[in-house]
């Protein structure tokens, strides 16, 4: 982990709890008012109050992660799914390597410093919440940019992105901190998207639909039938107007990148025009 520079403060976690600040805030009042509904109005109000406090519970939940033992992996900012992987233009003119992750209502929603290093700057803009899955979203939604420096004076930049129904954004670090790898530095509320920009050079070990292939080939299928059948999933994805100008030309091209990840031993992703990920 790399050490902060002595004339950097050190940014203090506050979010260190089982969960979120924000929890009590929502979660406890519902759950209180559950409990008194029970017994004064019946189970008609009072389950459906414990259930949303039940929830709102969950989505402020902040488990502990463990941290990849290379120094120079970067930390996905926040759990999801990964939409997006390419080339993106900074505001600056600067060109680097977006990774974009949706958050839905189920997911934490807590983010953490992707890479050790000071924050150089933090700067809101946007003016729209578009659901967070849209492409548009990236650039026109409410957002807030903070742009890290490591201590080999590389940058990288995590963007916390508003959606259809998160509105607030929590960031609780300033400009001249400095953040330890992993650190948790703030959140969204109710569904958002985070993306990382990494300097071109970076090689992403994650692709679009990351998470689908996981799951899928973590489950047993047919376990009743008492066996416990995995599979795998290679998967090809393509895009207009990137891979294609035409829908059916587009269909090819998603196909060829299917049998590309079959060629180098199935279970993958590869994306046509780039080959991210296997």
């Amino acid at each position: 982990m790399s050490a902060a520079p002595q004339s950097a403060p050190v940014f203090e976690e506050r979010l260190t709890g089982r969960f979120a600040p924000d929890a009590r805030a929502t979660a406890l009042p519902l759950l209180a008012a559950g409990v008194l509904a029970a017994p004064l109005a019946g189970a008609w109000l009072a389950v459906p109050l414990l259930l949303l406090g039940a929830f709102a519970a969950a989505f402020f939940r902040n488990p502990e992660r463990a941290l990849p033992a290379d120094p120079d992996a970067v930390v996905a900012p926040a759990d999801g799914k990964v939409i997006e992987v390419g080339e993106c233009e900074l505001p600056d003119g600067r060109k680097g390597l977006r990774i974009g992750i949706f958050l839905s209502v189920f997911d934490v929603h807590v983010n953490r410093a992707p890479v050790a290093g000071r924050v150089v700057a933090l700067a809101r803009s946007g003016s729209e919440f578009l659901a967070a899955f849209n492409p548009a979203a990236a650039n026109r939604n409410v957002q807030l940019a903070m742009d890290l420096e490591t201590a080999r004076g590389d940058r990288v930049r995590v963007v916390q992105i508003t959606g259809l129904i998160a509105r607030r954004i929590v960031c609780h670090v300033r400009e001249g901190e400095w953040l330890a790898r992993g650190a948790r530095y703030g959140l969204i509320r109710f569904g958002s998207r985070t993306d990382v920009v990494l300097p071109l050079a970076a090689e992403a070990r994650v692709a679009v639909g990351e998470r689908v292939r996981e799951r899928l080939a973590l489950h047993e299928f047919l376990q009743a039938d008492g066996l416990r059948i995995r599979l795998t999933a290679s998967v090809g994805v393509a895009t207009l107007p990137d891979a294609a100008d035409t829908v059916e030309a587009l269909i090819q091209a998603a196909d060829k990148a299917m049998y590309r990840v079959k060629e180098r031993g199935k279970n993958g992703i590869f994306v046509a025009g780039n080959p991210i990920a296997d």
